[in-house]
This record gives C-alpha cells, sequence and structure tokens, in this order.
C-alpha cells in the first residue's frame, strides 16, 4: 500500500502538469509568424533637426529591450514601422501669478503605421499626439530647463505608445 501512494501521486502530478500551459508575462499578442520588426528612420516634414533621428532611435531602444520582436534591416524583416513627423510646435502650458511664462510645452504630432510585411497587411496607422514640457527660468544644465528636454519627453512617450500600440494593442 506504501508503494501504491507515491505512485498516484507522481501520476497525478504528471496528468496536471500537462494540463498547465505556458504562460508569457510578456503581455504581446503578436502573430507567431511575425519575429522581426524594421524601423527606418521617419520622414521629417517639419523644420525641427533631429526630431525623426531621435523618435527612431527611442523606437529601437524600446524594441531591443523588450526582445518580442529583433530589429533587423528593411530587407529580412517581417514587419515594419514607418511614419513621419508632421508637426512641432510650442506652446506656454503655465503662467505665473504675474502672467510670466512657468512652463512652455512642445506639442509634436506624427503619423505611424504598422505593417504586417509578411501579409501585406496595416496593422495599425494613426497619427498620435505626444507633449514634453521645460521651464525656462530653470538653470540651463538642470534637466527640464531646455527645449531640447521636452522634445526628449514628448518623443519618450510617442515611441512608447507606438510600442503598445504594437506589441498589444490589437
Amino acid at each position: 500500500m506504501k508503494i501504491k501512494i507515491p505512485i498516484i501521486i507522481l501520476m497525478f502530478l504528471s496528468i496536471a502538469n500537462t494540463r498547465c500551459g505556458y504562460y508569457s508575462f510578456s503581455g504581446s499578442t503578436l502573430p507567431s509568424h511575425l519575429g522581426t520588426i524594421a524601423i527606418p528612420i521617419f520622414e521629417n516634414r517639419t523644420t525641427e533637426f533631429g526630431v525623426p533621428e531621435d523618435l527612431t532611435e527611442a523606437l529601437i531602444t524600446k524594441f531591443t529591450e523588450d526582445n518580442s520582436l529583433k530589429v533587423v534591416d528593411r530587407g529580412s524583416a517581417d514587419s515594419i514601422i514607418e511614419g513621419s513627423i508632421v508637426n512641432v510646435r510650442e506652446q506656454a502650458g503655465a503662467y505665473t501669478s504675474q502672467e510670466q511664462v512657468k512652463e512652455i510645452r512642445i506639442y509634436i504630432r506624427i503619423q505611424a503605421k504598422f505593417e504586417d510585411v509578411k501579409k501585406n497587411k496595416v496593422m495599425w496607422e494613426e497619427e498620435i499626439t505626444q507633449w514634453g514640457t521645460y521651464n525656462p527660468d530653470l538653470p540651463l544644465a538642470q534637466e527640464g530647463s531646455s527645449r531640447q528636454d521636452a522634445i526628449r519627453e514628448a518623443l519618450e512617450k510617442i515611441s512608447t505608445d507606438i510600442f503598445n500600440k504594437t506589441i498589444a494593442g490589437w
């Protein structure tokens, strides 16, 4: 009788183990045939220098860190993210009680699309606008004191939006 109990327990555990499937915590809902992605430099329809390159770099970093899609060149990619910087504008965001500008917002608007190259199908296409802020009264070396800091913040938000739409958004 003592021998049968461990055998029964082992059988139960092996049956229970086959019932448990693989579970991923990545949150990715990508089709299984998509394993690679190309992210060419975004087109620039503005006079802002460096914004397309900075956005492209931020996207490549996000996908490389996540590793759900391997970043490759366009010729060997299963999917692609393409887009253009449409508009960069500056606007006062907050004022002091003396009606002096305390915070300036930089709004960046882009158009982007994610395409399944293997099936020649656009998975999503969207216009995205995000913003970043800077305080012109801060010392120049301090974080958040320059226009470039605000642009970087807006591009980080945009790259996060694009990444989320691509990996888990459909």
